[in-house]
């Protein structure tokens, strides 16, 4: 298999314009002969099926959620890039360009993230239009602030729940278009196999979450917007419903998987409490412009905060990295706050936290300042922890929080089948090993109302309008496929749920594929996974029948997804005998512990095919080349 990313020839700066100009058309009275189905529903999949619909395509569009705005996209807090360079602070196209493939470790691929900045500064307009209430200040004009690894504000933002407020605005133009008829919106559906033929992706399968009935849908074009698959390490700060399995069930009809174990840990979540958690809560990134990390001096000081002075206290971030401070990017962040803990000076009942101060900057700029900017993110956190953020620091510890891995795309969004897209965190392409704060939403965006309108008439005009036969064996044979596998679910009846399973393998992840990667630990992991996939296919005790409403059967072809990616992701992990972003191997570090990478062996995105049950998938490579940025030992302090 030859990997062809369709990168535009020319200067970096002009490759997208050239590039909407060469790509084929479809003129406005053909548009309405297409189907597309829209799989998602979160910014990149509302995004993408209002702006579809809109000029002229007819759209189904699938969610689990009982609406849209149940995306997981509302979860995110702190706010959204763009370089529009509102503060007059030196930001520019190129610099946002440069800062997140210096922030993605050089490991993404250059012509996708110049776009990406291209096109974030008609992103805001787009939602400013749709009004979507972005904070100002003074003047009127919105306002900015800093996100890690960046030395500029370019962040906007609506103060904690930015992306609840661009979801709305995305949803407001779905609504709009499901108006019109131009929409259909199919709501707790989920994905369980796509329809192939040919060789293209002709439709998909899929199950009512609430009555069982498991239908094909027939379109000329699929787009994967599913998002993320952090939960394969069941602790994380996902929705729980969020899942690998459109995006895996995909990768097993020949889409392939791109660098599945770039896995972005976040450094400002809540820290575990207990057994009990289904998952964690984030605490937005944006608090690190005004909140200041630190630790005791003394390892195993366990007083509280307020009793420690000032000269026993280590703000460990600014110390080694003075340049950027607090606002280092995530992963130097997270592994940092992990070093801390494991040499004793971790602070909580747990010992697995660290303080996030905001006195400085209420006894600088006042409460009420603070609560203007941060206020729902204080009250979340006081109501999950008892504790009161104005009056005491916050504790926080790294969580799983992005999955910088996805479906290998090309330039046009499309994966290795053809006419199969996929956006957002479904794919690999932005972000290389490390994602920078706000720049999800950005992507998410970006991708549903700027790309994608282009590239997918490219496509659809080259095999033309011809009319899917929905009568087609194809899909009578993948629906059976999926009957099947409901089936054998199950009929299996043993002894152990599928939490358990969920759990043990996220156990497993996080001890060694987490923060931090060794050859001995990846190699254990491979085999306890072997292990728990085979005994999960013997023992799971899936309760109920398919024809209701039954969680456990939802989360058990979930799970069993999640088992063979995590394999996978512990493959990706060893092959790669490098440090980069989020993909610390610690067997390759610089004397000051910061990750090393090898760009002579490992300058390469890493794509694998998937060959079969039990069997070693095979990997490709795509070379990545850098002509306008030197890949230099990325430094923040």
């Amino acid at each position: 298999m030859i990997l062809d990313s369709k990168i535009p020839d020319g200067p970096l700066a002009e490759k997208w314009t050239k590039h909407k100009f060469n790509l084929k058309l479809v003129n406005p009275a053909n548009k309405r002969k297409y189907n597309i189905i829209v799989v998602g529903t979160g910014l990149a999949g509302s995004s993408a099926a209002a702006s579809l619909a809109e000029l002229g395509y007819n759209v189904q569009a699938f969610c689990f959620q009982d609406s849209p705005r149940r995306a997981h996209s509302i979860a995110a807090q702190g706010g959204i890039n763009a370089a529009k360079n509102y503060p007059n602070d030196g930001d520019s196209v190129y610099r946002l360009f440069y800062d997140t493939v210096k922030g993605g470790d050089y490991r993404a691929r250059e012509a996708n993230v110049h776009r990406l900045a291209e096109v974030s500064v008609n992103i805001i307009n787009q939602c400013v239009a749709q009004g979507v209430p972005f904070a100002r200040e003074y003047g009127g004009l919105l306002d900015n602030r800093s996100f890690g690894g960046s030395q500029v504000s370019r962040t906007f933002y609506a103060r904690g729940q930015t992306g609840q407020q661009l979801l709305l605005g995305a949803y407001s133009a779905l609504s709009r278009q499901i108006h019109t008829g131009k929409v259909k919106m199919h709501t707790r559906e989920e994905m369980l196999d796509l329809v192939m033929i040919d060789g293209q992706a002709k439709g998909i399968v899929t199950r009512n979450l609430e009555t069982g009935k498991i239908e094909t849908h027939a379109a000329h074009a699929v787009l994967l917007c599913t998002g993320g698959y952090g939960n394969v390490f069941f602790l994380s700060t996902n929705a729980q419903g969020s899942n690998v399995t459109a995006a895996w069930r995909a990768h097993k009809h020949g889409a392939l998987f791109a660098n599945p174990c770039f896995t972005q840990i976040h450094p400002t979540c809540i820290p575990v409490s207990g057994d009990h958690q289904s998952k964690l809560t984030l605490m937005s990134e944006s608090l690190r412009n005004d909140g200041r990390v630190w630790v005791p001096k003394a390892k195993g000081d366990n007083r509280k905060a307020s009793e420690i002075p000032e000269d026993e206290r280590d703000y460990f971030l600014e110390r080694k990295y003075p340049s950027f401070g607090n606002l280092v990017p995530r992963d130097v962040a997270s592994r940092n706050a992990k070093e801390q803990c494991d040499a004793g000076k971790g602070v909580g009942t747990s010992g697995l936290a660290v303080y996030l101060d905001f006195a400085d900057a209420i006894s600088r700029l006042g409460e009420d300042t603070v609560r203007a900017r941060y206020g729902n993110l204080f009250d979340m956190y006081a109501q999950i922890t008892g504790e009161n953020p104005y009056k005491e620091p916050m504790r926080i510890y790294p969580a799983v929080h992005y999955t910088m891995g996805g479906l290998w795309v090309d330039y046009n969004l499309m994966t290795t089948i053809p006419g199969l897209y996929a956006l957002g965190e479904a794919n690999f392409s932005d972000h290389g090993a490390n994602r920078l704060g706000a720049s999800a939403l950005m992507q998410g965006l970006a991708d549903g109302y700027f790309v994608i309108p282009n590239t997918v008439g490219d496509y659809l005009a080259t095999i033309g309008p011809k009319p899917v036969d929905p009568k087609h064996p194809a899909f009578a044979e993948a629906k059976a496929k999926v009957e099947e596998q409901t089936k054998k679910l199950l009929a299996i009846k043993g002894t152990k749920t599928v939490a358990e399973y969920h759990r043990e393998l996220g156990h497993i992840m996080w001890e060694y594929c987490g923060m931090a990667r060794n050859d001995a630990g990846l190699r254990k992991a491979q085999s306890l996974i072997q292990a728990l996939r085979a005994d999960f296919w013997k023992n799971v005790n899936v309760t109920g029948t398919n024809e209701e409403l039954n969680q456990q059967l939802e989360r058990a072809g979930r799970v069993a997804d999640f088992l063979e990616l995590g394999e996978l992701m512990v493959v990706d992990a060893l092959n790669r005998t490098e440090s980069c972003g989020g993909h610390f191997r610690e067997e390759s570090q610089t004397e000051e512990g910061e990750a090393l990478r090898n760009d002579n062996d490992f300058c390469y995105v890493a794509a694998w095919e998937y060959k079969g049950d039990n069997q070693p998938e095979v990997l490709h490579k795509e070379v990545l080349k850098f002509e306008s940025v030197k890949l230099t030992q990325r430094s923040y302090k």
